[in-house]
């Protein structure tokens, strides 16, 4: 042992825990940290192990529920893409698109016709990755799920572009989990079958754009009035904004909306590389701007012709067609703007709420057709659908007839009161001039005279004049017919005047030329028609220059064309003032007006020399601006002076004893010719309705038509 300094024995120690020289001591108690250390691992462990087997167990339950939804799908073998609803494009006589009709509002377009920023805006805002993902885009469903989290969830969607595209080409609108994944098989169907190109291009052709647009190209027309092959970058921002809510962003009713919109999307691009900085400052500030709503045109009214025209011509369609017409766009924009204008002026005034106006060219081609004043407030087509009485403007049938049975415009007709078996039809002014010539007469829309010539030649022979010329409607073989009092509709009307401009010859009105597909199959092309004639050349004479004769000192004199034209035409007022007429021509058109009220309510003095006159001249004024003038058919017809005709026969009998006031045989006559006869040119699709109303002035009593035998009773009346 060792010694100390002190010479004392010191014994090694080795440790605490060790006792040597006497009792066993006890070890120390751990530390309470070590056991918090296994309980906290021992949690981790469990939570791990649940959250494992959960998330197994959670797994194998998606897949049968996929399985399960997968399984009330179509065989993926059988799936198709199904068919687009055809379109029909409707183009004026100049190429210019009119109007689309059919489900989806415009025609199908490619990707490379598109100006390449238009289907980038849509992938910047609706899925920036669609050029990476698969169908199924995870990171953007995370991505917009924070954005929601965050308050900015107002650029971006969960859904890709495919999975928007699944959902409108297969599925409902419907927001349930079944349908999210179904949406999602299909999109990883889609994925798999087509490019994304392709992908694209369906995409842009098939969604819903508002306003009753399907596809882009009908938006861009609907929207901004012309093809999405030309549309700015402000409106394809546009375009790309509408697909977060349709209607409330369409920038035809909520600019500001859009606008907004549209500057997200905007921003979106620039951020992401597809346009410059310097681009995306102009299209900020330079936005896009809306047409006023286009469904809402005039044009429409002819659109709608040309359809029921198109379904009798060829029936069913099954792809995208285009229709070729006789119509012109600027002639439809004129006539819908002297229409409304002229209504919205004075429709207090006279108590007048609609109109309608056709202009068709000496051929028979439709050139313009407003069937209302206001498409979006009223489709019914007045032009070809309403049926009314044309009062005065029905008298021209009934000189040529007189004519055609050897009178002349010289020749004189007895302006006095008459009484039809107690029906008296007064002149409008209720005031008598004697002896006038039927020019005269004409010009100034004398009843008694009308009704005189129709008891001579006999209202028989006045319809077979009337549908010879045009008319198609069933017309009532009265006396009463002289004044117009059985209806018909303002295209047949105009249509039956269009011999006076042309020369004679009868026509019937057209507005399609050709239909074909878009890969340019025909399937129509109308054949040149054969000329008929309907009026000898100088009947034609005659009539022009009767009627001509209303618009410079007649009923129609308040009317005006571009210096140099030659113009004749006749007015119409029905009984109450229920019905205004004009339908006057030039040797390039012929337009007929006509205005009044659905409910068939009296007007407020409304006449034909009024408002019909008036829109006339606007929309005639704007048609012929520029036009070479061209004169009106004319001849050689004039007779001998018909006061001279017969020495000592007197100009007018006050005793009312004969019909003219200067017997038959001594009258001014033309030399007679054989009646032209072009047949009965009734068209079918025409129907026909039941005739009513009272007759100015005053209903005829117990009145059963009339035949030639009553001719002889002209003198007693």
């Amino acid at each position: 042992m060792a010694k100390g300094a002190s010479g004392e024995r010191h014994e090694p120690t080795f440790g605490p825990s060790l006792d040597l020289g006497g009792e066993r001591r006890k070890p120390p108690r751990p530390k309470r940290k070590n056991k918090k250390k296994r309980a906290r691992r021992s949690f981790v462990g469990r939570l791990f192990y649940w959250t494992l087997t959960l998330g197994v167990w959670a797994f194998v339950g998606g897949g049968v529920l996929v399985a399960y939804y997968a399984a009330q799908l179509p065989a993926i073998d059988q799936l198709a893409i199904p068919k687009r609803p055809p379109n029909i494009a409707i183009l004026a006589a100049d190429g210019a698109l009119l109007a689309n009709r059919g489900d989806t509002g415009g025609a199908a377009i490619h990707l490379d016709e598109l100006p390449p920023y238009l289907p980038k805006a849509f992938v910047a805002i609706e899925d920036r990755r669609f050029y990476e993902h698969w169908g199924i885009d995870p990171i953007g469903i995370l991505r917009a799920l924070a954005s929601d989290v965050t308050g900015h969830g107002s650029m971006q969607g969960g859904s890709t572009l495919t999975q928007q595209l699944a959902k409108n080409l297969f599925l409902t609108q419907e927001r349930t989990l079944s349908r999210k994944i179904q949406e999602a098989i299909l999109a990883l169907w889609l994925e798999h079958k087509f490019t994304k190109n392709q992908i694209l291009t369906l995409y842009l052709n098939r969604v819903y754009f508002g306003s009753g647009a399907f596809g882009v190209e009908a938006a861009a027309q609907t929207y901004f009035g012309h093809s999405a092959r030309y549309v700015t970058l402000a409106e394809a921002a546009t375009l790309a904004g509408l697909m977060k809510a349709p209607t409330r962003l369409a920038p035809n009713r909520n600019p500001k909306a859009a606008t907004a919109r549209a500057a997200q999307v905007i921003i979106a691009m620039a951020q992401q590389g597809y346009i410059t900085e310097a681009m995306a400052k102009y299209a900020l500030a330079h936005p896009a701007n809306a047409i006023r709503e286009k469904g809402t045109d005039s044009v429409n009214y002819a659109a709608d012709y040309v359809m029921d025209r198109v379904d009798d011509m060829i029936g069913a369609i099954n792809s995208d067609i285009i229709v070729e017409t006789t119509l012109s766009a600027g002639l439809e924009k004129d006539a819908g703007k002297a229409l409304t204008d002229v209504l919205d002026a004075q429709d207090k005034k006279y108590r007048v709420s609609q109109g309608a106006l056709v202009a068709i060219a000496p051929n028979g081609a439709v050139q313009a057709l407003i069937g209302g004043r206001n498409y979006a407030e009223s489709q019914f087509n007045r032009a070809v659908a309403a049926k009314r009485q044309p009062g005065s403007a029905f008298k021209p049938f009934v000189y040529l007839t007189a004519l055609e049975r050897g009178l002349t415009p010289d020749s004189l007709v007895r302006d006095a009161p008459i009484n039809v078996r107690g029906w008296k039809p007064e002149n409008y002014e209720h005031r008598y001039l004697g002896p006038v010539t039927l020019t005269k007469g004409l010009s100034l829309s004398l009843n008694t005279v009308a009704v005189r010539l129709a008891l001579e030649v006999g209202p028989a022979a006045i319809i077979r004049t009337a549908h010879r010329l045009g008319i198609t409607s069933d017309l009532q073989a009265n006396a009463s017919i002289a004044l117009g009092t059985s209806e018909v509709t303002p295209l047949e009307l105009v249509s039956a005047y269009t011999p006076f401009a042309n020369g004679g010859i009868g026509v019937q009105p057209y507005v399609i030329t050709a239909i074909h597909t878009t890969s340019g199959k025909f399937l129509y092309r109308r054949r040149p028609s054969n000329d008929v004639r309907v009026i000898d050349p100088q009947y034609v004479a005659m009539m022009n220059s009767m009627l001509e004769q209303t618009l410079s000192s007649g009923t129609a004199r308040r009317a005006h064309l571009p210096p140099g034209w030659q113009a004749a035409g006749k007015t119409g007022t029905t009984q109450d003032y229920r019905d205004a007429w004009f339908v006057g021509y030039t040797s390039r058109l012929v337009t007929g007006v006509w205005v009044g009220n659905d409910d068939n309510s009296p007007t407020r003095r409304a006449t034909g020399g009024s408002l019909p006159v008036e829109i006339w001249s606007k929309f005639m004024t704007a048609a012929l601006q520029g036009v070479p003038p061209t004169g009106l058919p004319d001849g050689i017809w004039r007779g001998p002076n018909p006061f001279a005709a017969s020495p000592g026969v007197p100009v007018a009998n006050n005793g009312g004893a004969n019909f003219f006031g200067i017997p038959l045989g001594q009258q001014s006559r033309a030399q007679p010719t054989a009646p032209m006869h072009g047949g009965d040119s009734r068209q079918p699709g025409y129907g026909q309705v039941q005739r009513g109303g009272l007759v100015p002035p005053a209903p005829i009593p117990n009145h059963g038509g009339y035949s030639q035998s009553d001719r002889k009773f002209f003198g007693l009346f």
